[in-house]
């Protein structure tokens, strides 16, 4: 079956996502691949791949074409992100006063509702609709049970992306030495790595467990994935500024580069170490040189 995508809804997504015309031609060289690899071995219902990568590293972008790909070979695909698993902020409020401050802070291990993760996947696995979450970032909270689409399930293959998605922890002696301001001054005493390493320890084990392929987007270093997150925060000041239909401009939720610098400290233990452990056990690794230009191993 052919794995040619429709011409316009492949230039809607280069004009929706911002994205350089040569993106095409890596639909070619690796989102096709990608899709013909996991429908492969993908055994229903519910197949699980996990797809993990830094922020920035195009895994979402990834998951609408391989998504699209997918389904044009049949095959019945949802898709869930590990971002719209976060607790409300209700919730981490509580963990940040009975815990850890800094687990206010939404994204690391700790944060996610891992109940609600499973609970998820065990419906699309079944007869019947599943709603799939959805998290309001603007707002810093879940999204109305409402708002999120419904899936009739069972469906074939489940897309489950996130920066953290099938990360193992750390050894508790790496936990000793911070890796940067944030730890050095926010989490003096260990406390909240530690608490982020008992997270992946536990809970996040059982829903990880749940992945049949583990597919692992590698950056080329830190420094990398830090200039990525502040493209893309570049990109969202630019949209908010622009004038909106009818006069006016949007509200400045966006980050400068510096306070993007002091947002991913959150994220740079877990990410260092996913990038030295993971390779060796994902499934297929998908190796990004600055540009993101990509290769699969």
């Amino acid at each position: 079956m052919t794995t040619t995508l429709d011409p316009d809804w492949l230039a809607a997504l280069l004009r929706d996502e911002a994205l350089p015309p040569g993106f095409a031609a890596e639909v070619e060289t690796l989102h096709a691949p990608l899709a013909a690899r996991i429908a492969a071995v993908a055994m229903g219902p519910a197949f699980v791949v996990g797809i993990c990568g830094p922020q920035g590293s195009g895994k979402s972008t990834a998951v609408l074409v391989v998504r699209r790909l997918l389904e044009q070979r049949g095959l019945r695909v949802a898709t869930l992100s590990l971002d719209d698993l976060y607790l409300p902020i209700e919730a981490r409020e509580a963990l940040a006063r009975d815990v850890h401050p800094l687990l206010r802070t939404r994204g690391a291990p700790g944060t996610h509702d891992v109940a609600l993760g499973l609970a998820v996947l065990d419906g699309l696995a079944s007869d019947g609709a599943t709603a799939i979450p959805r998290f309001d970032k603007a707002t810093d909270t879940r999204a109305p049970v409402e708002s999120w689409p419904v899936v009739e399930g069972p469906v074939d293959i489940v897309l489950f992306e996130g920066w953290c998605v099938g990360a193992r922890p750390e050894p508790e002696a790496a936990l000793r030495k911070p890796v940067n301001t944030l730890e050095r001054e926010s989490d003096k005493d260990g406390a909240w790595r530690a608490h982020v390493n008992a997270a992946l320890a536990g809970p996040y084990r059982t829903l990880f467990a749940r992945l049949d392929l583990l597919i692992q987007f590698v950056a080329p270093d830190f420094e990398t994935v830090l200039a990525w997150r502040q493209e893309q925060e570049r990109k969202l000041r630019d949209r908010l500024a622009a004038p909106r239909q009818g006069g006016g401009q949007g509200s400045a939720r966006a980050m400068d580069d510096a306070q993007v610098a002091a947002f991913v400290q959150h994220y740079e233990r877990l990410t260092r170490h996913i990038a030295r452990e993971m390779p060796a056990r994902a499934d297929i690794v998908v190796r990004l040189d600055r540009d993101r230009r990509s290769s699969i191993a």
